[in-house]
C-alpha cells in the first residue's frame, strides 16, 4: 500500500471514530489535528490518542493502560500483538476510562 492510500484508509477511521464519539452522550471532549491525531480527553484529564503514523503505516493508540499499534489487514485494522480488532480495542479502552459501557457500533 503506498502513503496515499494508506492515509485515506487511516482517515476514514479516524472519522468513525470522532463520528461515534460525537455522537455518544458522556462527558469527554473528542478534537482532531489536521496531521492525523484525535485526542480524546476525560473530564478527569485523562487522555486516549489516536493517530496514523506514516512510516510504518499504522494506527497508534495511546491511553492509560498502555500503547497499540493497528496494521491494516486488507478488511480491518487489528493489534499488531494480539489481532484484536481497532475498534473493539478502543471500545474498551474508552469504557475503562470513562467508566462507561462504550459501543462504536
Amino acid at each position: 500500500m503506498n502513503e496515499s492510500e494508506f492515509n485515506a484508509l487511516a482517515d476514514q477511521m479516524l472519522d468513525r471514530i470522532e463520528a461515534a464519539l460525537d455522537r455518544w452522550d458522556a462527558d469527554l471532549d473528542c478534537s482532531r489535528s489536521g496531521d492525523g491525531v484525535l485526542e480524546i480527553e476525560f473530564d478527569d484529564g485523562g487522555k486516549i490518542i489516536v493517530n496514523r503514523h506514516v512510516a510504518a503505516q499504522e494506527i497508534w493508540v495511546a491511553a492509560r493502560s498502555g500503547g497499540f499499534h493497528f496494521r491494516w489487514d486488507g478488511a480491518v485494522w487489528r493489534d499488531t500483538r494480539d489481532a484484536s480488532e481497532l475498534i473493539e480495542a478502543l471500545a474498551r479502552l474508552v469504557s475503562a476510562q470513562s467508566g462507561e459501557a462504550v459501543s462504536f457500533d
